[in-house]
């Protein structure tokens, strides 16, 4: 994998570490299942957090939240109910997009976060 794995990863640890300020616990990351992949799973003491990180250099084409489509929500919500399945929780799921504007990639010094709580709702059908 090239660049876009590591700028990715590299995205992660800054949502991360952003997530560690706002004083949530990093339960995983990449959590991957059969059903997708989860690029955050964090918690704090009301909520267990899905969080999807987007890594762009800015938001000229489109913010990077409206790349979390409807068919990559439903991959995450299919990939959380497995991970609900297998770790029990009294904590309210919620899912998450954190974008990261990053204008010299990974070597930006001070990249922009911003952190969309409750991004889309989960319908039970």
């Amino acid at each position: 994998m090239g660049k876009t794995n590591l700028s990715g990863r590299w995205g992660e640890a800054v949502a991360a570490d952003y997530l560690r300020k706002k004083h949530y616990k990093i339960l995983s990351g990449n959590y991957r299942c059969r059903m997708g992949e989860i690029d955050l799973i964090a918690s704090n003491r009301k909520y267990l957090v899905f969080v999807e990180v987007k890594t762009r250099k800015d938001s000229s084409f489109a913010a990077a939240a409206e790349f979390v489509d409807f068919h990559k929500q439903q991959r995450l919500i299919a990939a959380a109910r497995l991970y609900l399945s297998q770790n029990e929780t009294t904590l309210q799921p919620r899912f998450d997009v954190i974008e990261i504007y990053a204008p010299q990639g990974t070597e930006t010094k001070k990249p922009t976060v911003r952190h969309l709580e409750n991004a889309f709702e989960v319908h039970n059908d």
